[in-house]
């Protein structure tokens, strides 16, 4: 998984706050990356600035069965129960975050900039025969925003910063099939002769195959932000940023077993490729930030950070093929909150150094709720940062950050064939960013 901030969000956009832990970062207005946190910043940016940076992420996420079984109430009368078969598995995959940011100074008063990153993503494989196949294998969210800002310094004390977004999504979602106990419901209903299922050879847990889902889409959304100026030491920063009505379209493809394939050929009208749609509201989120400097050399930086995550109550894909059912995932998620602190400390001209930690609450309200496409949990952020000026025009910016994730179970019902994955995942993650920040 790459989504390292609550949910699948991704708050890894920029190399200079990836050492603070994200502390203050509505406020500290340091580099170009402010246009995402807080366009209002873009006032302490004199001149053109240019500021590229990328973050490797590398996630684990050791899964441990802990009884995982069929539940036979919940599979339309398919004779079987008992454990589910299958091996653990670590669905934690690597995964490169690149950001770009180009500010510029219009005027006394006003300031442009563009920004180009990912707000959220999600990337978690599994191999094809674990345990919990028939609730993921692999899942990526991949997304995109080209974020023009504005920003008007008011006075010497208050500025107001005002950004657009166009945001493109990506969406590929699959997971194995028990055909078999598919197969069995459907006798159970009718629409198969009874002892068909069993006379094909197709039975429960043991005629798998696969369905893949994938989707993209366009839309818009806005961020705002404030920077108020307490002293010459101190300074408040606010920042919105909107939600996003993402409606996905694109295809399903199912990869069905012959021996069932011939069944379904009896006249069943499932499980052939069709188009498919999903909507998803992307959250808004709210922050308030601190910056406070003691003197030339050190600084403090605080931050608050709200995110609606209540929007994500469900995962409903509907297909073209009008005979095949939706297939609806419940995630009730719960607005989450993260917490940081931060120090910074500049020991001349050409050396800064950073560290910070922070909290972040998951949105996923319990074990129920939880799938192995998004299995996180609270965490806790350390985390160093090294900057050095090389010149005049030219910095450059490391940072690190360990992420301890909270022993995280899971208890998932598959809902269309009552497959119940109950384990345990053993997560933590590791960061590793670089910037390259050029004046003009």
């Amino acid at each position: 998984m790459h989504s390292h901030a609550a949910g699948f969000a991704i708050i890894e956009q920029s190399a200079s706050g990836m050492g603070n832990a994200y502390a203050g970062a509505a406020a500290v207005a340091e580099d170009a990356s402010t246009i995402y946190f807080n366009p209002a910043g873009l006032t302490h940016l004199p001149g053109s600035q240019m500021v590229l940076a990328g973050h490797v992420i590398m996630p684990t996420a050791d899964f441990s069965n802990r009884g995982s079984y069929v539940n036979p109430m919940l599979t339309n009368g398919v004779p079987v129960a008992g454990s589910l078969p299958g091996a653990n598995d670590d669905g934690g995959k690597t995964k490169f975050v690149p950001n770009f940011y180009f500010s510029t100074q219009l005027g006394e008063k006003l300031f442009a900039g563009i920004g180009i990153n990912a707000p959220f993503g999600l990337a978690t494989e599994y191999d094809n025969d674990w345990v919990g196949r028939y609730h993921a294998i692999e899942s990526e969210i991949s997304t995109v925003i080209i974020n023009p800002a504005l920003a008007w310094k008011i006075n010497d004390r208050i500025s107001l910063g005002a950004g657009i977004s166009a945001q493109y999504i990506d969406v590929t979602l699959s997971n194995a099939v028990d055909f078999g106990s598919v197969c069995f419901g459907l006798e159970s209903k009718g629409y198969l002769p009874p002892g068909s299922c069993a006379a094909s050879g197709v039975m429960p847990l043991g005629a798998d195959g696969e369905a893949k889902v994938k989707g993209t889409d366009w839309s818009w959304g806005f961020n705002l932000g404030a920077l108020i100026e307490l002293s010459d030491r101190t300074r408040i920063g606010l920042a919105y940023r909107s939600s996003v009505e993402q409606d996905l379209e694109g295809h399903a493809r199912f990869r069905v077993p012959s021996s069932f394939q011939a069944l379904l050929d009896m006249g069943i009208p499932l499980f052939s490729n069709t188009s498919a749609s999903a909507s998803v509201d992307l959250p808004e989120n709210a922050s308030i930030s601190l910056y406070h400097a003691f003197n030339e050399q050190w600084a403090i930086l605080a931050d608050a950070t709200w995110t609606k995550w209540s929007r994500f109550d469900e995962l409903r894909i509907d297909y073209g093929n009008p005979m095949q059912p939706p297939t609806v995932q419940p995630e009730n998620w719960d607005d989450s909150w993260r917490y940081s602190l931060g120090a910074i400390y500049k020991s001349n001209t050409t050396w800064t150094f950073r560290a910070g930690w922070a909290y972040d609450e998951t949105p996923i309200p319990d074990a129920k709720y939880r799938t192995p496409r998004i299995p996180g949990n609270d965490r806790t952020w350390i985390a160093l940062g090294l900057g050095y000026q090389i010149s005049k025009t030219m910095a450059v910016d490391v940072g690190y950050s360990h992420l301890f994730v909270d022993d995280t179970k899971i208890n998932s019902l598959d809902h269309s064939t009552g497959h119940q994955l109950v384990g345990e995942y053993d997560s933590d993650v590791d960061i590793i960013s670089a910037q390259l920040k050029m004046e003009f």
